[in-house]
């Protein structure tokens, strides 16, 4: 739901805007927006046993999956070293880890008694999930351009700073309109952005950003901003007459063959699918999600991503706060080539092209993020990658 940068002072503002007294008037159970906001502050037990109930939780869309199932053969399992995976789960509150190289599974896990059946939450996965539906909408036809601006498909934002905001910018963060991502401040916006009463039937982001002034000139800074994600949703749900989970099953669940139904949250006030964060599907669909991008956005050979998006997607864009690493359309990009959809307290999809690779993990950090725990997904992503890179350097006889 957010990036590392953002999260670092979490405990404050969200804190404060979910829990500070209510008028006599006002006491009543919190709103759907309220406790989506409360996840991030349930203690460790909880994260646990709930991250894999988030869709039963809260009001969600079923994305069904079809009849075809595309296949995850096992593979020879990966040698990383004795106890190795089982300490890097343990340590760090993960519920599962699986490694596809050529489309084959060469380590999987299990753990927290979570299980191939069962679902799990993936956080901001679901904005590079979005961002990728918003490029098959392109390829067919339903969004023309990605120099479209948002008014074009959303009217209520003729009016405000992002009338001339293209869809390009949306996808890269840089709209320019004013954002405060401050989890120290009770009053940053990310903190009020769904606290607040429906208004006139608009998604909470909506009527929220319809407000919000200019800061930079479009296209010009990289900036955040959490709630832009769901605005990207809107813009997708809009130009294609469906919720984003209908057009996940009709895309890309069904055709490319997902093993069971994901589900994806919906907003309170208008009953479309958030396209930031709330989409729970199984590790295995995790994973050939990400088979599904290192195919090249295929299915039975065909073409179903715009080649404009790929071309974007899946290389730097902008620059983050780390030399290594980039921002693409709403996926992260390594130098390396490799790419990922990253979300807090642990989940990720990883695509290495190079080595033919996929790691999906889903968890339950002790912490939404952290740089350590950051720090050790990446060097466990290494020593996977050095592990198969030792393979082939093994003679053969």
């Amino acid at each position: 739901m957010f990036p590392a940068v953002c999260v670092r002072l979490l405990s404050t503002a969200l804190c404060l805007a979910v829990a500070l007294p209510l008028a006599a008037s006002e006491q009543h159970a919190p709103t759907v927006g309220q406790q989506r906001e409360g996840v991030l502050f349930w203690p460790q037990a909880q994260r646990e046993a709930q991250f894999r109930r988030m869709y039963e939780l809260f009001p969600s869309d079923r994305a069904a999956h079809g009849t075809h199932v595309h296949a995850l053969p096992e593979g020879k399992p990966l040698a990383l070293g004795q106890g190795v995976l089982a300490r890097y789960m343990d340590e760090h509150h993960l519920a599962g880890v699986m490694v596809l190289q050529h489309g084959r599974v060469r380590m999987q896990r299990f753990a927290l008694g979570f299980g191939p059946a069962q679902r799990w939450e993936s956080f901001s996965v679901a904005k590079s999930v979005t961002s990728t539906l918003l490029g098959i909408a392109l390829q067919r036809g339903d969004i023309h351009s990605l120099d479209d601006t948002l008014g074009t498909y959303i009217p209520e934002l003729r009016d405000s700073a992002y009338a001339k905001v293209t869809v390009q910018q949306l996808l890269t963060m840089t709209s320019g309109v004013h954002w405060n991502e401050d989890y120290a401040d009770a009053k940053s916006d990310v903190a009020q952005m769904y606290l607040h009463p429906c208004v006139d039937g608009q998604a909470h982001i909506l009527s929220y950003l319809k407000k919000q002034p200019r800061q930079w000139p479009a296209g010009t800074h990289w900036n955040y901003n959490t709630a832009e994600t769901d605005l990207l949703g809107i813009l997708v749900q809009r130009a294609t007459h469906r919720s984003l989970a209908a057009y996940l099953s009709q895309t890309i669940w069904k055709p490319y063959g997902m093993a069971a139904d994901a589900y994806w949250i919906k907003d309170e006030c208008d009953g479309s699918d958030t396209g930031g964060s709330g989409l729970s599907a199984t590790l295995g669909d995790y994973a050939r999600l990400g088979q599904f991008m290192l195919d090249g956005g295929r299915i039975a050979g065909k073409p179903v991503v715009a080649r404009a998006w790929l071309d974007g997607a899946l290389h730097r864009q902008e620059n983050v706060d780390d030399p290594d690493r980039g921002y693409g359309y709403l996926w992260w990009t390594d130098n390396d080539g490799s790419y990922a959809a990253i979300g807090i307290f642990g989940q990720m999809v990883y695509v290495d092209p190079a080595r033919r690779l996929v790691i999906a993990q889903v968890g339950a950090w002790p912490h939404a993020t952290s740089d350590e725990l950051v720090a050790a997904r990446r060097a466990f992503v290494a020593s996977v990658k050095r592990a198969v890179d030792a393979e082939q350097k093994q003679p053969t006889h």
